[in-house]
């Protein structure tokens, strides 16, 4: 990944990381999480894919964040039963890092607000990062970790997201977009 300030970052007591699939959402929230810890600031983190409804629940799931957060718990999707499962809890305690396709929106990022507000946030700082990587490269990297289990949803997924972020164009609302090239990229 490109040479990130992450203590930078790391002021806040939301951070919510957004991009299409294989941009490295994941990677940067587990770095973000290590930065934290170091920081004596231990944070947890929600996936939104635990909240898509499925390969055709990207605009489902990306709402259900907001509803997630108001209500600090949700139901995490089983990908290999099919179905929502048992509640989970997320905790009143900040830092909270969010990361998943369709996780910045206007009422997300409201959500996140008040959620760390009921928190104990004095002052609530959300950030959002937007990561834009080329097709290319997100295709390969997403292909490389998911493998033949995503390939075939690969299309319709990539179809959802220009559908979504057609409609909330995250990267506008994002405090800062990270744009990531090939040569920049941590899985090769």
């Amino acid at each position: 990944m490109v040479d990130l300030d992450l203590e930078e970052l790391a002021d806040c007591d939301v951070l919510l990381i957004d991009g299409r699939s294989g941009s490295g959402k994941t990677h940067l929230a587990e770095r973000m999480v290590q930065t934290f810890a170091a920081l004596l600031r231990p944070a947890q983190v929600l996936h939104v894919e635990a909240l898509y409804p499925g390969w055709d629940g990207l605009a489902a799931g990306s709402l259900a964040l907001a509803a997630a957060l108001r209500t600090s718990s949700y139901r995490a999707y089983d990908w290999i039963a099919a179905a929502f499962g048992a509640r989970e809890r997320i905790e009143p305690r900040v830092p909270l890092v969010i990361e998943g396709c369709g996780a910045i929106t206007a009422e997300n990022l409201a959500a996140a607000e008040n959620w760390a507000a009921a928190a104990g946030a004095a002052l609530p700082r959300v950030r959002s990062v937007w990561l834009e990587v080329e097709a290319v490269t997100r295709k390969r990297r997403a292909l490389a970790r998911d493998g033949e289990v995503y390939a075939p949803h690969w299309d319709r997924w990539a179809a959802q997201e220009e559908e979504l972020y057609a409609w909330h164009r995250p990267w506008e609302l994002a405090d800062r977009t990270i744009a990531i090239s090939a040569c920049d990229d941590p899985i090769g």
